[in-house]
């Protein structure tokens, strides 16, 4: 008798696939970030959030609404905090040291986002929490408080027709420039106990059961993608887990981009991945001896693999490497 050790959540592959002719938005949580690093890394076509992570679905479809509607960032929407320009709507990532950077970062990232909407195959959502923080004084929900101090803000846990309204609003806002896009939808495994270990799972069942009320009454292109389910079913153990017992970690990030992999890339993508994998890996090497007959054989082998690669994909740029494997 085989021990099974694992309980394995059943997957199939998706109808509407990702291939190297896709154009993908990835749009949310930390793991957005995680996923949308392999599909850089791999040399897909992406943009990855250009307002940095948006942990809860009223910062994405606040996002997502401005984009579509050209609606530009102007003075009167950031503020000076802690040395830096900053915004609500976006991450700190994005704060600057100048009025006029952060406005011209906002409104680039705005334009961006417009542009591979209209252009997009696939946008991937990522929600994090249901839990926000409304600011007092303008009774507006932010996507990020900048370490401002907390008795700025109240914190509401969002309603699940709440989250629904936003998710349809975020779909609807799509549609009006891509009425064909495909939509994936995940929960992020990270859990955010910070609000609480309870609190955590009743903002996670909320996200859940938003989704698929979404999914299931829409007639648009629409599936979910378990990353939760996969990080707390199949690696229900503390070893798949940063130091903070929060985050998973590489190996775990692994594990789900291969699920994902699985059910959302095409066979013959995963070959073309395959290649640039290599190529990646031989872009790293550092040789002891760079003059070597040796080395300039394998530089002459690499820059056949890349320039075979770009023959068949003009858009692939091996200039800067990425290492999100």
């Amino acid at each position: 008798m085989i021990l099974k050790l694992q309980t394995q959540i059943p997957l199939q592959k998706a109808q509407n696939q990702i291939d190297y002719e896709s154009r993908l938005v990835l749009l949310g949580s930390c793991f957005s970030k995680n996923i949308g690093e392999k599909f850089s890394y791999f040399k897909f076509r992406e943009l990855q959030n250009p307002f940095g992570i948006l942990f809860h679905p009223l910062a994405i479809a606040n996002l997502v609404s401005r984009a579509v509607l050209g609606k530009v960032y102007t003075e009167e929407d950031v503020f000076f905090h802690n040395e830096r320009w900053q915004c609500y709507d976006a991450h700190s990532s994005l704060s600057a040291v100048s009025k006029e950077s952060l406005l011209n970062a906002l409104n680039d990232g705005i334009e961006k986002t417009a542009n591979h909407l209209k252009q997009a195959t696939h946008i991937c959502i990522t929600l994090g929490t249901a839990w926000v923080y409304r600011h007092t004084e303008t009774n507006a929900v932010v996507a990020n408080c900048h370490k401002v101090p907390q008795k700025q803000f109240s914190k509401e846990l969002l309603g699940i027709g709440e989250i629904t309204a936003s998710l349809n609003s975020i779909i609807a806002s799509v549609q009006s420039l891509n009425p064909n896009v495909q939509f994936v939808f995940t929960v992020s495994p990270v859990r955010h106990i910070k609000d609480g270990f309870v609190e955590n799972q009743r903002s996670k069942a909320h996200l859940i059961a938003a989704i698929h009320e979404v999914i299931g009454a829409t007639t648009l292109k629409a599936d979910y993608f378990p990353s939760y389910e996969i990080q707390m079913d199949e690696l229900r153990d503390y070893r798949f887990y940063k130091e903070d017992m929060v985050h998973p970690n590489a190996l775990a990030v692994n594990y789900i981009w291969e699920k994902f992999k699985l059910v959302w890339i095409t066979e013959e993508a995963q070959k073309t991945m395959l290649q640039v994998d290599a190529v990646q890996k031989g872009l790293l090497h550092r040789p002891f001896h760079p003059k070597s007959e040796q080395h300039l054989k394998f530089l002459k082998s690499l820059g056949l693999k890349i320039s075979n690669l770009q023959k068949q994909f003009p858009f692939m740029d091996f200039s800067s490497q990425d290492s999100g494997c």
